[in-house]
């Protein structure tokens, strides 16, 4: 989850395991959630990836208006998942075995991949020859499904989802700029498991990287 410092966001929250430019605006997080999300849709494909984001990569200067940090628990649930993708024709991972390969705190990891197995993401089972594996295969998760497990929905304003808020006079136009905020976010992250463990990243992804400043810190 990246997190923005209350201050600089007016009350915005938003749960994303990277951050992404959107007009310009580095977009900012704060506050995970319970696992929202059972049975969610899966991964959408490039084209629609690239529908949600208007005129493609927006060029031009970074406006930093928040310090950003990516949660544990999403970092550490996609990692997990990731792992769990890359390894889904070798029969099924013990928790220990996930921790391991990705440096992960065993307990700590426990409880997310509890959390994964109520949101539907994993399936578990017990005994010597036990363990974890996708309950669906990599190509049909995203990124942000995994981060809605674990920290509820993507893109939140003042705990409420952004179809739910009304606005009025000079912030009647806040309506539609968090949509478009939640759209942009939901591009990025509607990249695949699958997509990530092959490291076969879209093209208008990858793209968004290629911009010195994506890589600078303020």
């Amino acid at each position: 989850m990246v997190t923005a410092e209350p201050a600089a966001v007016a009350g915005v929250e938003v749960t994303a395991a990277l951050s992404y430019l959107f007009g310009g605006v580095v977009v900012p997080s704060v506050r995970p959630g319970p696992c929202a999300v059972k049975g969610a849709r899966g991964a959408r494909g490039p084209a629609a990836r690239v529908a949600a984001v208007p005129g493609g990569v927006r060029q031009g200067p970074v406006r930093n208006n928040a310090r950003m940090r990516i949660s544990a628990r999403a970092d550490y649930a996609v990692r997990a998942a990731l792992q769990l993708a890359a390894a889904r024709d070798a029969g099924p991972l013990k928790a220990e075995a996930i921790a391991e390969g990705q440096g992960i705190s065993h307990k700590f990891l426990e409880g997310i991949l509890g959390d994964m197995r109520k949101g539907g993401l994993v399936q578990s089972q017990r005994g010597g020859n036990g363990g974890y594996w996708l309950a669906r295969p990599a190509e049909t998760i995203s990124v942000a499904e995994v981060i809605r497990c674990v920290d509820g929905p993507l893109v939140s304003v003042r705990g409420e989802r952004p179809p739910d808020l009304a606005y009025t006079g000079p912030a009647e136009s806040l309506l539609p700029l968090w949509i478009a905020l939640r759209a942009s976010v939901r591009a990025v992250l509607g990249v695949s498991l699958a997509e990530v463990a092959a490291a076969e990243l879209p093209a208008e992804i990858t793209a968004l990287t290629q911009d010195p400043e994506a890589w600078t810190n303020p």
